[in-house]
Order: structure tokens, then C-alpha cells, then sequence
């Protein structure tokens, strides 16, 4: 495991623990770090830790370093009785300017990283403060970055299927460590 990554792992630990998030030895290791393959993890990527993923639902928390952004993509339909992942995020701290569908917003504070601007394609801006939420629903484009002290998300959505998300960008490849 590269330094960076280790890293970002230990940061996103204790950003939990800041906000009262007590993890477990297990959990700790499970915390995922998600380059998106990209190689570039502290501008495009995300740390997080599931806690469950049933056939039912999902409860993860999500952690953003300074400006990391987690790439557009959507959640799409996975069967004719499943129309894709629903998710909400609720913001616990820092900031996080989610970008979904819809009419774009005339001045958007949140820049897609350096060199990948033509893969971002939605810009209808959604600024989350903590105790902000807002719900995606499925098989919709979205983005998120962090501002500039990171953010901490909780997700709640229906089952989780990362490996099924679509990306915009055709170079991520969206596996687990």
C-alpha cells in the first residue's frame, strides 16, 4: 500500500472520530480508499466505510479530503424490478457541493479537476452544510466535491452495486482496493 493511500485512510479515520464516529479495529481496515483508478486520489477519488449493504438497503459514510472530488456517474437500472440505487446524502461536516441533472447553476463554485473537465457534464449545484441532505434519484448523473476543510457524508440508499455504476469518464475503473 503507497504512503498516499495509507494516508488518505488514517485522514478519513480520524475525520470520523472528530464528529464522534467511533469505528472499530474491523472497520478501520475496511475503510476504502477509491483513486477511481485514476491515480490521482487527492484530486478524483473518495475514502469509505459500508457498514451494511443488504438485498434491502445500504449505510456507508463517506470522507473527502480538501477539494477531492468523486467522479460523475449515475446508478442505473440493474433488473426490470430494480430502477438503480436511490441514495441520500446527509452532510455531518465540512462542505459539499453536489452537482445532479438538471438547469445548470449560473455560477458554480465547485471546477472539475484539472484535465478531466470534459467528462463533467451536469452542473445544476447543491451546496450541503451539516445537517443538510439532499436524495439522488436513480439513474441520475451526479458529481460531489469537498470544500476546502473536506467533508464528511452519510449515504443512505437502497443495495449498493459499485461495480454496476457508470461513469462519465471511460478510465475509471471503480474496484475496490
Amino acid at each position: 500500500m503507497s504512503t498516499s493511500r495509507d494516508e488518505a485512510r488514517q485522514t478519513a479515520i480520524r475525520m470520523l472520530e472528530q464528529i464522534g464516529v467511533i469505528l472499530t479495529e474491523d472497520e478501520k481496515a475496511r475503510v476504502e480508499v477509491a483513486d477511481m483508478g485514476l491515480g490521482e486520489l487527492f484530486k478524483s477519488g473518495l475514502q469509505l466505510i459500508t457498514y451494511v449493504n443488504t438485498a434491502r438497503y445500504c449505510a456507508k459514510d463517506l470522507m473527502l479530503l480538501p477539494h477531492q472530488t468523486c467522479p460523475e456517474h449515475k446508478h442505473p437500472p440493474l433488473a426490470p424490478d430494480n430502477p438503480g440505487k436511490m441514495e441520500t446524502f446527509r452532510c455531518r461536516s465540512g462542505l459539499v457541493r453536489l452537482y445532479v441533472e438538471g438547469e445548470p447553476s449560473a455560477s458554480p463554485k465547485g471546477r472539475p479537476p484539472e484535465g478531466s473537465e470534459r467528462y463533467y457534464t451536469v452542473f445544476h449545484e447543491i451546496e450541503l452544510k451539516p445537517g443538510e441532505q439532499y436524495t439522488i434519484p436513480p439513474n441520475t448523473l451526479h458529481w460531489f466535491q469537498a470544500g476546502e476543510n473536506g467533508a464528511v457524508i452519510s449515504e443512505f440508499s437502497s443495495t449498493s452495486h459499485d461495480e454496476s455504476d457508470i461513469f462519465t469518464d471511460p478510465r475509471i475503473r471503480r474496484v475496490p482496493d
